[in-house]
């Protein structure tokens, strides 16, 4: 990659997290390929990238048709060149209980979530492996290890993502090949999902507190993009949840029962015929942020702790020596007070 800029290609780039790396690559000089379905909202995130300082193509395709994302590959490269990095962000959901969704609703959220993950990746390997270079990064999340009620096709698609990604790594690792994969388990994000994914829930939809703004989450993709990290946690929440899940499987169950029902909804009543993307775009250019930036964090001291663990064993290596020359120093100074008391009891004893 030396002596020209790394090509990225971004799934999803039209609006939130995805559009979010799609600027954080671009801070970093890079040329990306923008993939959405939405032409006009891709136009607008070039211009943005452009803006920043990157460059970029831009293709309208539905990631849930496989012939679309490989001419798509096919095109970026034309364009830029070899791609370095395939970064799978395009998602869609449906907020609902599952005895009220469609099977076709069901299939559909599989169809982009989780299969729109299998043709990116399949695009990507395609030409990666020719060449034994290149990372491929799946943007994961939390619930894929501890799902939650009214997300279960979205919970589902993204556990799917795991297994086949996992599978996946240990296939180039049989081969020795020095394509990396790796994935990102989000937290809660402030995007625009929420006003435009489907709903069937009487009130309006919200992420899942605590809520990070997708900047934290673009720069955690931008990192492990360019680490060899078989996967990164993004916020304290989602430490908490993976391990949670792990250690006490049915406490969580009846935890999430007792507060994720409500805890993904606001007061706000949902209007049943607004539109939403599940089938078709939604109009308009939505950004990166949702509604909730007042509650949304701006930085996660857990993610900084694992980008600079280096400074972190440093800082904690200095902090045992501290503790080390503090506990000999009282050890001293209690040394030369028992001597001192003992020296007129020696004296009497002449």
């Amino acid at each position: 990659m030396q002596g020209r800029q790394e090509v990225v290609v971004i799934t999803g780039a039209g609006a939130g997290l995805a559009r979010a790396v799609a600027r954080e690559f671009a801070r970093h000089g890079a040329s990306l390929g923008l993939i959405s379905r939405n032409q006009a909202r891709l136009e607008a995130v070039k211009s943005e990238v452009e803006a920043l300082g990157g460059q970029a193509v831009t293709v309208s395709a539905d990631v849930a048709n496989a012939d679309q994302v490989e001419q798509a590959a096919e095109f970026i490269e034309r364009q830029l060149g070899p791609i370095d990095i395939w970064i799978n962000g395009a998602m869609t959901t449906v907020f609902s209980p599952l005895h009220e969704m469609t099977p076709d609703e069901f299939k559909r959220v599989n169809d982009v979530t989780y299969l729109g993950y299998v043709h990116g990746t399949m695009a990507a390997l395609k030409r990666m492996r020719a060449r034994n270079h290149g990372t491929i990064v799946q943007i994961g999340s939390a619930l894929a290890y501890r799902p939650i009620p009214l997300q279960t096709a979205y919970c589902g698609a993204k556990h799917a993502i795991k297994g086949m990604t996992e599978g996946l790594r240990c296939e180039l690792m049989n081969e020795g090949s020095d394509v990396h994969v790796t994935i990102v388990e989000m937290p809660g994000l402030n995007t625009p999902q929420f006003d435009w994914c489907k709903s069937h829930l009487p009130q309006r939809a919200r992420p899942v507190s605590p809520v990070y703004q997708p900047e934290v989450g673009a720069r955690a993709v931008y990192w492990a993009a360019h680490q060899r990290r078989r996967q990164v946690y993004v916020g304290i929440s989602s430490v908490l949840t993976i391990w949670g899940n792990k250690l006490a499987p049915g406490l969580m169950d009846r935890f999430l029962a007792r507060t994720a029902v409500s805890g993904q909804q606001t007061a706000e009543s949902e209007d049943p015929d607004r539109p939403d993307n599940l089938w078709q775009t939604v109009k308009g250019d939505m950004g990166a942020r949702g509604r909730f930036s007042r509650e949304s964090h701006d930085d996660s001291y857990q993610l900084w702790m694992t980008t600079n663990r280096a400074k972190v064993g440093m800082i904690a290596g200095a902090a045992v020596l501290a503790g080390v020359a503090l506990c000999a120093t009282r050890q001293r100074r209690h040394h030369r007070v028992d001597r001192h008391d003992d020296y007129p009891l020696a004296l009497s004893r002449r």
